[in-house]
């Protein structure tokens, strides 16, 4: 039977397709959400479920930034602890939702395993086996010779690692956009090429949003914008620590099976999709390009500085005039720099995609011939301490935030979308959020890191 063609530009469509404005805007709803992540469209989905009238408004298009270029890792492994709850719902629902939504997102549970490059770092991956037995994962330690029981070809003699049978893997083109199409048909509605510029206040409370074709009246409003929700909070007073980091992915076209699940060691971070080739990133790069956000909330970030500075690439450009150019306030009766910038969509660095290149070839040395059938960049918001804020804001009622999650925010966007829907609605999700509230950054507590990749 003849297989239909992979488009080359098979993830990319996702963002690089025609804007599609809306005919016409509600009135009102009783929930807006800004922002068509991961996050914001499975929110959508669990109010729409319960009933509750849910409006999205996306600026540019459902999944076009970090939501669809992602590592595609559904992983409860080696997460910070704090996450570990919200994560373990977020399987159970991802394990059911191509049933309940009736849409392939390319979900498979095919396990996630993390090589250690030294015995310092097997050490490592041990100690957070306790965490594991406190939530009850099924995570144990590879030996040496299992490692090849699960990976064929490697060059590395790895002395052990980390492996969690049950964690998965899914595709960030695919997820996205149909848990917003379930959402729509649980009752939803969805706007596409609808910036929100700001929100309409009575008595300090939220009365409704502004949006680019006008005012939507409600009561609750969350923002779940991403790597723009900290410029959106600024402008209505809210100071919300978070910058953004570049990371870099790349695919290969369909090539013979070395393992089937997610691996992180020599140097990569990889992959297996479900159209039988890899999806590759650098296991340590990050670059974050300076800008006035960096000094105004750089002794908020100097532990995650300090904890990552061999691996992260500092870099001064036009980003930083960008962001200069950006007022803090704006009229809200003219195009706002939500507008202007639909889709943050930077390119990937052609060094950083030949290192890839190479420390796949050396991994695995039978592939000699590989080449990318794609690459892409996008913009992770990353918060001081690498996990999420999610709470209602103390200084504007009825608002919402839902962001910062610092590059692993695919995998928990699910069972965070119930999560916070059950913090709108007031209806309890059984996932306890005090351990994301932005107070932590500003009432005297320690910043404690994320474990994380």
């Amino acid at each position: 039977m003849m297989t239909q063609p992979i488009p080359n530009n098979i993830v990319s469509q996702t963002w690089e397709k025609p804007f599609i404005r809306p005919d016409k805007i509600p009135s009102s709803a009783d929930v807006v959400i800004i922002g068509g992540g991961i996050v914001g469209v499975s929110t959508a989905y669990f109010l729409a479920k319960a009933g509750i009238n849910v409006v999205l408004c996306e600026k540019g298009h459902i999944a076009g930034e970090q939501s669809g270029r992602n590592w595609g890792w559904v992983r409860k492994q080696y997460r910070d602890a704090r996450e570990l709850p919200m994560m373990i719902e977020s399987m159970k629902i991802w394990a059911n939702l191509e049933q309940d939504i009736g849409e392939d997102v390319g979900f498979q549970q095919t396990g996630c395993i993390y090589a250690a490059k030294s015995e310092k770092q097997l050490a490592e991956y041990e100690d957070w086996l306790k965490t594991a037995k406190h939530f009850g994962l099924d995570t144990r330690l590879l030996s040496a010779a299992e490692i090849k029981n699960h990976i064929s070809g490697a060059s590395e003699n790895w002395p052990g690692a980390l492996h969690t049978p049950s964690d998965g893997r899914a595709e960030p083109h695919l997820a996205a956009p149909a848990i917003a199409r379930a959402a729509v048909r649980a009752g939803a509605t969805i706007l596409t090429t609808c910036a929100v510029r700001g929100m309409e206040l009575s008595a300090g409370r939220v009365s409704g949003v502004i949006s680019e074709y006008g005012t939507i009246k409600a009561q609750q409003v969350l923002c779940a914008g991403g790597a723009w929700t900290s410029m959106f909070c600024r402008f209505h007073g809210i100071h919300l620590p978070q910058l953004k980091v570049k990371g870099i992915v790349a695919r290969t076209e369909a090539r013979e099976k070395l393992f089937d699940g997610e691996l992180y060691g020599g140097g990569l971070g990889l992959r297996r999709r479900q159209d039988g080739g890899y999806t590759i990133a650098s296991e340590s790069y990050m670059n974050h390009s300076i800008t006035p956000s960096t000094f105004r909330y750089a002794l908020k970030f100097l532990p995650a500085f300090i904890a990552e500075i061999k691996h992260l690439n500092l870099t001064i450009g036009g980003d930083f005039f960008d962001e200069l150019s950006i007022p803090v306030r704006w009229p809200m009766d003219t195009p706002s720099p939500f507008e202007r910038t639909r889709v943050l969509n930077p390119d990937p660095d052609e060094p950083v995609l030949k290192s890839m290149a190479k420390a796949f070839t050396r991994l695995f040395p039978a592939f000699t011939d590989i080449k990318f059938a794609e690459s892409w960049a996008g913009m992770i918001e990353t918060t001081p301490d690498a996990v999420p804020v999610i709470c209602e804001s103390e200084k504007i009622s009825g608002f919402y935030i839902a962001t910062g999650f610092s590059g692993h925010g695919f995998g928990i966007g699910p069972g965070a979308g119930k999560a916070i829907a059950g913090m709108i609605s007031g209806q309890d999700s059984g996932i306890d959020l005090s351990p994301f509230q932005l107070k932590r950054y500003f009432d005297g507590s320690k910043i404690i890191l994320n474990q994380r990749i």
